[in-house]
């Protein structure tokens, strides 16, 4: 991460703070925070899974009364099934949740939220945010936005872009808004298709191929994701196409962030800042405002910046997993 984002993430001065506070009752103490996120599947959620440790060994040395269970998943059954265990077996009364999917997490996380758990929902949104008292996340909107509109810059307006989407979910569909919201304003620039790759670089390499078979000129890629650029960048070399432009990923990984400054690849000029450290910032809000016995405001939003050679070396962090 970058030092600007991590002076965000520790002082909390830059974070966007919106909504009214959550009139949620003051949490018994001692506080049992579980944590439930996906499994270390890519590099970002393996950032996920290193930061969510950080926290709970920061938290629980500096708070004795304060038990952090933190939970992986490989699919959304699986995270259902442990947010049962976490109520019934490990009695928490807090809880820190990056859903696998949306829609299917919903009702899991809202049983919870009827038995007096306390549900703060990472980056991934529900389908219905009554099941939650607080929300945290990078800025999707900015994350789509940003991404279109250096697409149309570079490309002066004109040119045929494919896109690959992450997986189902509330945070996909407010990045792939956002990026359409940019481009229905250059007509001349022509959206060909958008599939799901799954923030996955195999699907993603998948999906590149089928593209590549599919249409004979394209001039730019919207990958979405960083593991998914990584994917798209394998199928452009393999079908040694030189139509295509530009490559724009998603979330700064290292690798990525590496490139830009290196300028070692030509596809690759360009990322959106969007840091696995916000299920850190989240469990430590969460777990300090529980001990107090207060609520966090319903809605943090944590900024996304645009990442060119000029500022990539305050994005570049070497021994971060991502």
């Amino acid at each position: 991460m970058k030092r600007s984002l991590r002076s965000i993430a520790a002082g909390l001065g830059a974070i966007a703070m919106l909504g009214m506070w959550s009139t949620a009752a003051p949490a018994a103490e001692p506080v049992t925070l579980g944590v439930s996120i996906p499994a270390a599947t890519h590099s970002f959620t393996a950032g996920v899974v290193w930061w969510s440790e950080q926290a709970k060994k920061e938290l629980e040395k500096a708070h004795p009364e304060l038990k952090v269970i933190v939970k992986t998943s490989s699919g959304a059954p699986q995270q259902a099934n442990q947010l049962q265990d976490l109520l019934t077996v490990n009695k928490i009364n807090a809880l820190v949740i990056m859903p696998f999917e949306s829609a299917s997490l919903t009702q899991p996380v809202m049983q919870l939220k009827k038995k007096g758990v306390y549900i703060t929902v990472v980056d991934r949104g529900l389908t219905d945010t009554s099941a939650q008292d607080a929300y945290v996340s990078g800025d999707n909107t900015a994350f789509g936005r940003l991404a279109a509109e250096y697409l149309v810059e570079q490309l002066n307006g004109k040119g045929d872009v494919v896109v690959l989407r992450g997986i189902p979910t509330t945070l996909d569909n407010e990045r792939m808004d956002a990026f359409k919201a940019v481009t229905d304003k250059h007509p001349d620039i022509k959206i060909l298709d958008a599939r799901y790759g799954n923030w996955n670089r195999d699907d993603a390499f998948k999906v590149m191929q089928d593209y590549l078979t599919r249409f004979k000129h394209i001039d730019a890629v919207w990958a979405a994701d960083d593991d998914m650029a990584v994917g798209v960048l394998k199928a452009i070399r393999q079908a040694d196409r030189k139509d295509i432009k530009i490559v724009f990923g998603g979330a700064g990984a290292k690798g990525m962030v590496k490139t830009i400054l290196d300028d070692s690849n030509p596809l690759i000029k360009a990322d959106v800042s969007y840091s696995p450290k916000f299920i850190y910032d989240a469990i430590k809000l969460t777990a300090e405002a529980r001990l107090k016995g207060e609520a966090l405001p319903a809605k943090t939003i944590i900024p996304s910046v645009l990442i060119t050679k000029e500022n990539a070396k305050d994005f570049y962090f070497p021994d971060s997993p991502f």
